[in-house]
């Protein structure tokens, strides 16, 4: 099957004109619509999921008749005429093997369906403009004479009067009539007539030319007919079933019923016989031989003439000095001194439990997410001083007394009775477990949607604001953020002239969260 695309290569090699008439587009004997789609694909499909796209053949002439324009030039006018244009990636790796420089390039897909060209005939037929608007009937080809005399001969025989009709003018021209009188020669046809009636003609009998008047259908049909004939039938469906060397009922019933008890013993499943105890007869007794590995049977020290020997035991593994020095230099183990009845060992409180060192156990303390720009009311380097001692400074502030920023924080968060609670402070939500999430208590945003981004729920702000607690802090003096009036948190304003106000509204932060996880999150440290 010809390729659309290796044409145009070998047409725009050999500098051939290629011919673009209506919506066709014609190489030679070859045609294919201008929209026909080649196996070249176009750069960023075919990947990761997504549809392959192939050039069309328009889009590829466009370019080659625009191959000196710039490429934004070149996109421009093709989206003028209304063409596909090439993509820029694309662009060199085609023209290279449009022009011939390389034989083959990567971006054809050869398992791409062909488009059918549109077969043309090798000699275009000339329109009546080629011969300056004369509409001229195309003549019949000249046959040969013989031809046509044979024809004619033929049309005769068909056309000629029966032998009865023969006109007494064209006798009498004949030497017959000078012989024989007419009426003579006509009481003789009308005998042969009469005697041709009781005969069966046979294949001298036929006149020339009557075999040539059947037509073509009549004698298929009588061909057919005379081997119909002489078919005989040889098998049917009864005969294939009679085999002359087996038996059906005794071979294909046999076969049959082992697929049937097959069948019913996977139905009915494994069949477990009743256990039962058969009466075994006794075996006399046998010799025991010689077995190195019997040193069980060694019962007493008595067995080994009064030497300690443990026969149970080996020396793979073992030192010399070990082996020499016998069986006193084995270390007894220290008993263990159990605590007196009187005195039971009373359980330790639940607080001073520590599970062991590789056993990891569940943490309890809860986490806060507070933003990771830098541009945060709030960031890892005020957090401490915020959260903890209720007392806003800057993170210029913090940054300018040579503070560092850690990856997260922990505040000791002191209550009303004189107790602390341990908080994690982080933002980078990222790299929390599954397991952890049940932990987060409280998320200080900043405005955007895109800080929660890859977080559990859909990253759904609303979802996100139903389990955990919102806050968001700012200056009074700044308006607030269109997506913070929609989403469910808690706003605290801060004035720059009025500081001496900010640990009672930096304490609202902990009164709202202790409500909040005194309800929902009871299991953690509260």
């Amino acid at each position: 099957m010809a390729d659309v695309l290796s044409i145009l290569r070998q047409y725009n090699i050999n500098k051939k004109d290629i011919i673009e008439k209506d919506d066709q587009v014609i190489f030679g004997e070859f045609a294919w619509p201008k929209t026909a789609r080649t196996n070249y694909l176009v750069w960023g499909t075919g990947k990761d999921g997504i549809a392959k796209e192939y050039y069309t053949l328009d889009c590829i002439l466009f370019l080659l008749k625009n191959v000196h324009l710039a490429h934004p030039l070149y996109v421009r006018e093709a989206a003028a005429a209304n063409v596909p244009f090439l993509r820029r990636p694309d662009r060199k790796d085609l023209l290279q093997y449009l022009n011939g420089e390389t034989a083959t390039s990567a971006n054809i897909d050869k398992s791409a369906p062909l488009e059918i060209s549109l077969q043309r005939p090798t000699q275009v037929k000339r329109s009546a403009d080629d011969f300056g608007g004369e509409s001229e009937k195309k003549k019949p080809k000249l046959e040969e004479e013989r031809v046509q005399q044979a024809k004619k001969n033929w049309m005769n025989k068909i056309d000629a009067p029966r032998e009865s009709s023969i006109l007494p003018t064209q006798l009498k021209n004949s030497a017959l009539h000078e012989a024989i009188p007419l009426e003579k020669i006509n009481a003789i046809k009308a005998k042969r007539l009469a005697l041709k009636r009781t005969k069966i003609k046979g294949d001298d009998d036929i006149q020339p030319g009557a075999l040539e008047q059947r037509s073509f259908v009549d004698a298929e049909v009588d061909v057919t007919r005379d081997i119909v004939s002489r078919e005989r039938l040889w098998r049917t469906r009864t005969t294939i079933l009679q085999s002359q060397g087996k038996t059906f009922a005794k071979n294909i019933f046999s076969l049959l019923q082992s697929i049937k008890v097959r069948e019913d013993g996977t139905s009915r499943g494994p069949v477990h016989p009743v256990p039962h105890t058969p009466s075994v007869p006794q075996r006399p007794v046998q010799q025991v031989g010689y077995n190195r590995y019997d040193q069980e049977r060694f019962r007493s020290k008595e067995e080994t003439e009064g030497f300690q020997i443990d026969t149970t035991r080996t020396f793979d593994g073992m030192t010399l000095k070990s082996v020499t020095a016998g069986v006193s230099a084995k270390k007894q183990p220290a008993p263990q001194q159990q605590p007196p009845p009187s005195q039971p060992q009373q359980p330790r409180p639940i607080s001073q439990a520590r599970p062991p060192p590789n056993q990891k156990k569940g943490s309890k303390t809860p986490i806060i997410v507070i933003p990771a720009a830098t541009t945060s009311v709030i960031t890892m380097f005020n957090s401490k001083d915020i959260l903890q001692d209720l007392k806003f400074v800057t993170t210029e502030e913090k940054k300018a007394k040579g503070a560092k920023r850690d990856n997260e924080v922990l505040i000791q968060r002191r209550k009303p009775n004189g107790t602390t609670v341990p908080y994690r402070i982080i933002d980078n939500p990222l790299k929390l477990q599954a397991e952890d999430w049940d932990r987060v208590v409280a998320v200080f945003v900043q405005g955007p949607a895109w800080q929660f981004k890859g977080w559990p729920w859909g990253g759904n702000p609303t979802e996100i604001f139903s389990r955990i607690k919102g806050f968001h802090l700012k200056w009074a003096e700044l308006p607030l953020d269109n997506n913070v009036k929609k989403w469910s948190v808690n706003v605290i304003e801060l004035d720059r002239n009025k500081r001496h106000l900010d640990r009672a509204r930096l304490q609202v932060v902990w009164e709202v969260l202790d409500k909040y996880m005194a309800k929902n999150k009871p299991h953690l440290r509260t």
